[in-house]
């Protein structure tokens, strides 16, 4: 029988293997830094096949790029109260700037074996997770603009213009200034495509969204409200204003050549021009208005501009 001296205790040592063998087999960083000196007291095996051994350095020495000093990001500040007490479990996100791969980081002060208040966090990586998000995010916001884009020409569609259009004209209301919007519609549209097929008409409703386009200023809303018809809602713009531009439309279209498969294709388009002063008239009244001076053009010749204030 031995005596007392023969009795084996756990020491402190030991316990310190058992729980770095049990960090070693996870799936993911896990390293434990001093909280004071930064110092980097352990790396498990899955730390070190990403970033190397710790030879006696500190944490932003080994786990991050061009450091030369403690992490800006370093949140040991929020792992403890102000007598220094651990406060719990702080959970964040990061992209590593060694591998720029994104991590879930957990973590937390405790006590290590030997008695040093650390820093202890468990990382793991889900960069495929933050990508896959990344995407849907990108799918998103293509079906919004999808869902806000005319398919052929690119301009904002009916639902587009009638989204932005009642903000424009509520803004406008509360500033006292005008708004205007041209209506226009290509002239016997019909017979270019009878004449050379749909996909010619395609051609030239694209060429007429670019005449649009490079007419307008930012703030003005051009889109297409189906078939041969346009509109263009003109914020802070009056009457006359929104004429000479629609002149200068008509004269844009008008002038365009279209080589469509060898052949010129010419068109015009009939302009129906109306606005309101202090944004007093509702977007439906503003197009309703329009259609009616559009009317009017073509009823007097085509190629040409009406206009009428909205009432």
């Amino acid at each position: 029988m031995s005596d007392d001296s023969d009795v084996k205790t756990d020491s402190p040592d030991a316990g310190q293997t058992a729980i770095e063998t049990v960090l070693d087999s996870l799936d993911a960083l896990v390293y434990v830094a001093d909280m004071q000196t930064h110092e980097l007291l352990f790396l498990n095996a899955y730390g070190r096949a990403e970033w190397g051994e710790i030879d006696n350095r500190k944490c932003w020495q080994v786990l991050q790029k061009g450091q030369k000093g403690p992490c800006t990001f370093c949140n040991n500040a929020m792992l403890v109260d102000a007598e220094g007490a651990a406060t719990g479990v702080q959970v964040w996100e990061f992209r590593n700037t060694r591998n720029n791969r994104w991590y879930q980081c957990r973590d937390q002060a405790i006590r290590w074996p030997d008695g040093r208040l650390v820093r202890i966090e468990i990382a793991t990586d889900i960069t495929d997770l933050k990508d896959l998000q990344t995407q849907l995010t990108a799918a998103r916001l293509q079906a919004e603009q999808l869902a806000n884009e005319d398919a052929l020409t690119g301009l904002a569609n009916r639902r587009a213009l009638f989204a932005l259009g009642r903000s424009a004209i509520e803004q406008a209301r509360r500033q006292g200034h005008p708004v205007a919007l041209i209506a226009l519609d290509a002239d016997r549209f019909k017979r270019i495509n009878d004449c050379y097929g749909h996909a010619a008409g395609d051609v030239v409703l694209k060429a007429l969204a670019e005449v649009l386009r490079s007419h307008t200023r930012a703030a003005d809303i051009a889109a297409r409200l189906g078939g041969e018809e346009f509109a263009v809602l003109l914020p802070a713009t009056g009457l006359k204003a929104a004429r000479d531009l629609a002149e200068r439309l008509r004269a844009s279209i008008e002038a365009l050549d279209i080589d469509y498969r060898g052949q010129r294709i010419q068109m015009t388009c009939s302009f129906g021009v109306t606005a309101s002063d202090g944004g007093s008239a509702t977007l439906d009244q503003l197009l309703n208005a329009a259609d009616l001076v559009t009317y009017r053009a073509k009823a007097g010749g085509r190629n040409r501009v009406e206009d009428e204030v909205c009432r």
